[in-house]
């Protein structure tokens, strides 16, 4: 049976510096997944023509800086992480192989053979933020469980991680004593919630 070995990771994307090459439909749907996640994200967007919905999404984000020109292998200096979000296969095999004499990853939007990593259907309640992946197979199953964890999550899920933390806070004891208890209360937590009537 095949088995999913990517390693999820979750970034500080306003600690790092990001490129996105790419200013069409594929390209703002890549800065607002990146900006929906980490809205103080620095992103350098490079593309030939940049349609005017990635500049009104820019306008809220001081982080987002738009180059409308072609892409410069300067543009790949200083960076941590590129994008390449154009219709040019070509292109982003020529951006690829220089990204990675820099030890860049990339992600190459629907292409996942030129991809370091991928970028999930990602659930967010407050602080709590989980990360679907089907590596690389189908966008739509990661939306459609995306879309099931959000309805099935309580908005009050917040709440919990305030509350848990603050009693994390408190605990004395060693280490095992505190995973004891902080298991107690969230598996009490498991079955009131299952036990919950629903109309």
């Amino acid at each position: 049976m095949e088995r999913n070995n990517l390693f999820p990771v979750f970034l500080k994307l306003e600690m790092l510096d990001m490129l996105i090459v790419g200013g069409g439909h594929v390209g703002l749907e890549k800065l607002t997944a990146v900006l929906k996640n980490s809205p103080a994200a620095k992103v350098t967007l490079v593309a030939r023509h940049v349609q005017q919905a990635v500049h009104d999404l820019a306008k809220n984000h001081p982080g987002v800086k738009i180059e409308e020109r072609n892409f410069k292998l300067w543009d790949l200096w200083d960076k941590d992480l590129v994008i390449l979000a154009t219709d040019n296969r070509q292109l982003h095999e020529t951006i690829r192989r220089f990204a990675r004499t820099r030890k860049l990853l990339i992600n190459v939007a629907d292409t996942p053979d030129l991809c370091d990593f991928y970028l999930g259907s990602v659930v967010t309640k407050g602080n709590l933020k989980i990360g679907v992946s089907t590596n690389g197979k189908s966008p739509t199953i990661s939306k459609r469980i995306r879309e099931y964890l959000e309805e099935a999550l309580p908005d009050d899920t917040n709440d919990l991680l305030d509350n848990m933390q603050k009693i994390r806070e408190q605990l004395t004891g060693d280490f095992n004593h505190k995973v004891k208890v902080l298991n107690e209360i969230t598996t009490t937590w498991l079955d009131n919630k299952q036990a919950t009537p629903t109309s």
